[in-house]
C-alpha cells in the first residue's frame, strides 16, 4: 500500500477508509462491520491515524461517533481520493483485458425490479466479469448516495434538480387502479378520483409521497374512507385480491397479473398520470465504456414479453380458465389497451 505523506504524517488507504464508513455509520462496531475488520482493529487505525494528525477526528454525542471539523475536512478529501482511485483502478483494468470491475446501482421505487432483471441479464451476459451490485438502502435517497459516491448509477421517477446530476430518459409508465375483479370499477374504462371518496387506498409508506395522494386525489380535494401503508407490491397485490383495498400501481408492476385475471388495472379518466423513467448518474465524473453500455441496454425500448408473459392469451382462453365470462372480457380489453400504450 503506497502511503499518502505530508511534511509530518504518513496516512494510508485504510485511513481513508476507515474515516468513511465512522463518518456514514456513527459507529466503529458498524464500520467494522463494513470493513470486515474487528473493533478493537479498527479503533487502534483510528488511534493511528488521530496521532499521524496531532487532532481528534470524532468525538462522541449522544452515543454516536460524530465528525470534528479536522475530521470532516479528512473525509472531504478522503471521498475525492478512494473516487480518483476506484477510476484509476477501473482505466487499468480495462485496458489490460476484458472488462472488469463494479456497477453499484440503486432505485428510487421497488417496481423497477419488475422489469429490470431482463434487462440486467442482458448486461451481465455481455460483461461477465463486471460485478452488479444492487445497493437496495439507497433506495430511500439514491441522490444523496449518488452525489456521495456510493452509487454509479440510480433509476428514478422523480428527478431533483442538480447541475451535477445528469439523466438519461428511459420510458414513461402509466398509473393504474388496480382493484378485484368483482370490485364496481373494474368493468370500468376509467376511474376518476372521486371513485376513491368510500375505499380503502392501499400506498407505499410514507403516505406523504404518494402519487395518488398527492397528485391526483389532494388536488381533486378528495379524502379517501381509509389510507393504509403497504411496503411491498406483492403484499398490495394480495390485499387487492382479498378484498381488502385498491391501489395505484405502474402498469409494468401489475402487468402479469392483469393478463391472468387475478386483479383489474382500470387507468385513470385522461389525461391520466405517467412516470417518465431515467437513469441518474454524476455528470463530471467519467465512467468506464461497461456503464455507458448498460445505460444503453436499459434505455431500449421495454418488449411487450418482458412485463405481460400471458399477454398472449387470447379471449376464448381467458373465459375458460374458471373465471366468470364478463370478468375475462375485462381482461382481455385492458391487456388490450396495455398493449396498445406499449406500441
Amino acid at each position: 500500500m503506497y502511503p499518502i505523506r505530508g511534511t509530518t504524517m504518513n496516512l494510508e488507504i485504510r485511513h481513508l477508509k476507515l474515516v468513511e464508513a465512522v463518518a456514514e455509520t456513527g459507529s466503529v462496531t458498524r464500520a467494522g462491520h463494513r470493513l470486515h475488520l474487528t473493533q478493537s482493529a479498527l479503533s487502534h487505525q483510528l488511534r493511528d491515524a488521530e496521532e499521524q494528525l496531532g487532532v481528534a477526528l470524532f468525538e462522541r454525542k449522544n452515543g454516536r461517533m460524530s465528525l470534528t471539523s479536522a475530521g470532516d475536512r479528512l473525509l472531504e478529501t478522503a471521498r475525492t481520493v478512494l473516487i480518483e482511485l476506484a477510476r484509476a483502478e477501473s482505466e487499468i483494468q480495462r485496458s489490460s483485458g476484458p472488462a472488469r470491475g463494479l456497477l453499484r446501482i440503486s432505485t428510487q421505487c421497488n417496481t423497477v425490479y419488475h422489469w429490470f432483471p431482463p434487462r440486467l441479464l442482458i448486461f451481465q451476459k455481455k460483461f461477465p466479469n463486471v460485478e452488479v451490485r444492487l445497493v437496495l438502502e439507497a433506495s430511500s435517497d439514491p441522490f444523496e448516495a449518488l452525489l456521495e459516491g456510493k452509487l454509479d448509477l440510480a433509476i428514478i421517477c422523480d428527478p431533483i434538480r442538480n447541475r451535477k446530476i445528469r439523466y438519461t430518459p428511459l420510458f414513461e409508465d402509466d398509473v393504474l387502479i388496480v382493484v378485484p375483479p368483482a370490485h364496481r370499477l373494474a368493468a370500468r374504462n376509467f376511474a376518476a378520483p372521486e371513485d376513491f371518496a368510500a375505499e380503502n387506498i392501499l400506498v407505499y409508506p410514507p403516505k406523504s409521497e404518494s402519487t395518488l395522494l398527492t397528485k391526483i386525489l389532494e388536488p381533486a380535494g378528495i379524502r379517501p374512507r381509509k389510507i393504509q401503508e403497504v411496503l411491498l407490491t406483492e403484499v398490495i397485490l394480495e390485499m387487492i385480491i382479498g378484498g381488502l383495498g385498491i391501489a395505484a400501481l405502474p402498469r409494468w408492476a401489475v402487468g402479469p397479473r392483469v393478463a391472468s385475471g387475478a386483479v383489474m388495472g382500470v387507468p385513470l379518466e385522461p389525461p391520466g398520470y405517467r412516470w417518465q423513467w431515467s437513469v441518474a448518474q454524476l455528470r463530471d465524473n467519467p465512467r468506464p465504456d461497461y456503464v455507458r453500455e448498460f445505460v444503453r441496454i436499459i434505455a431500449e425500448r421495454p418488449m411487450l414479453a418482458d412485463f405481460f408473459p400471458r399477454a398472449s392469451r387470447s379471449r376464448s382462453q381467458a373465459g375458460q380458465d374458471g373465471r366468470p365470462a364478463h370478468v375475462a372480457q375485462t381482461v382481455s380489453g385492458h391487456v388490450a389497451r396495455s398493449s396498445a400504450k406499449l406500441r
